[in-house]
């Protein structure tokens, strides 16, 4: 049997087919006809010995070979950008992306002021966000899609290591025209007979809000008349505004809504609620040294130890 071989853009392109499941859309990422994409990979076929794709129509997915074959090619096209980004620091070359994510409320109200006090620091590095819920952004890190993530819980995943960053409260908001507007705080009870408005399935909010009401022996989100699951917390305040319901929220996604009168925070009697926001990575991965720096700045902001 001769022996296995083959390079970096055999890889970066058998990668390229898998995660985009399409010869066509492939080619075009990698700016080469699809004729050539379909040759590489064939050439990569040879070498290995084995099928690595499977044309299922107009889908292409990976054998069992092929999967194989794509745990092995994100290792080695990770190491190489690690090698590069390594070299680059050397010289002196600060500068390239670094990939990052962040659940709804440190991705749409804190971490768009760090990264412009980021980039005062480094103003060659581009740091690129996507903002999603919890979940999402966890297996984002886990697939190497992202070098890190923000996030509002801890994951019992144990390739995940988690760093305290940013404290945040959460408060029932109701609008500046309701009747418990003038109130500091409300009773659970009182608060059961209300509609409610939640986040939806993977919102790190909802995860908190469930917990907390838990450790009061009752019946988690089952406690409250829910009228409504909203994706987003921007979603959840038009609705709070729009009379559809009250709902529990990070005080930090409220700040310009209190501002202009709008809406008004109050406390939950006897359930004061408050998070840890997570510096989160998949500590299975090397880290490059751009990610390096984020995460040095980022730890210099936090507000725990």
């Amino acid at each position: 049997m001769a022996p296995i071989d083959f390079d970096l853009r055999q890889l970066e392109i058998f990668r390229k087919v898998v995660d985009l499941e399409s010869f066509s859309k492939a080619a075009q990422e990698v700016h080469l006809a699809q004729a050539s994409v379909s040759e590489r990979i064939s050439n990569l076929e040879q070498a290995v010995g084995a099928r690595l794709l499977d044309r299922l129509g107009r889908q292409v997915v990976p054998t069992r070979a092929g999967e194989l074959m794509y745990k092995h090619a994100t290792l080695l096209l990770e190491m190489k950008r690690t090698a590069c980004l390594e070299m680059e620091y050397f010289l002196g070359l600060e500068q390239g992306d670094v990939l990052i994510g962040g659940s709804t409320i440190p991705g749409n109200y804190i971490l768009p002021k760090v990264m412009g006090d980021f980039h005062q620091k480094y103003p060659a590095v581009s740091v690129m966000l996507t903002i999603a819920d919890t979940g999402k952004i966890r297996e984002m890190i886990l697939a190497g899609e992202i070098e890190l993530g923000i996030v509002g819980s801890k994951s019992p995943e144990k390739n995940l290591t988690h760093h305290h960053l940013w404290k945040d409260e959460l408060v029932l908001a109701v609008p500046v025209g309701h009747p418990w507007a003038k109130k500091r705080a409300v009773s659970l009870k009182d608060l059961s007979k209300e509609p409610m408005i939640l986040r939806a399935s993977g919102s790190g909010t909802l995860k908190i809000t469930e917990d907390y009401l838990r450790s009061k022996g009752l019946k988690g989100l089952e406690s409250f008349n829910v009228v409504a699951r909203l994706g987003t917390s921007t979603a959840v305040k038009e609705g709070i505004k729009a009379g559809l319901g009250l709902s529990i929220i990070s005080i930090r996604a409220l700040e310009t809504e209190l501002n202009a009168g709008i809406l008004k925070a109050l406390k939950i009697r006897d359930l004061p609620m408050s998070r840890i926001f997570y510096l989160v990575r998949d500590k299975r991965r090397m880290t490059s040294p751009l990610c390096q720096a984020l995460i040095g700045f980022l730890k210099s902001t936090a507000e725990l130890d």
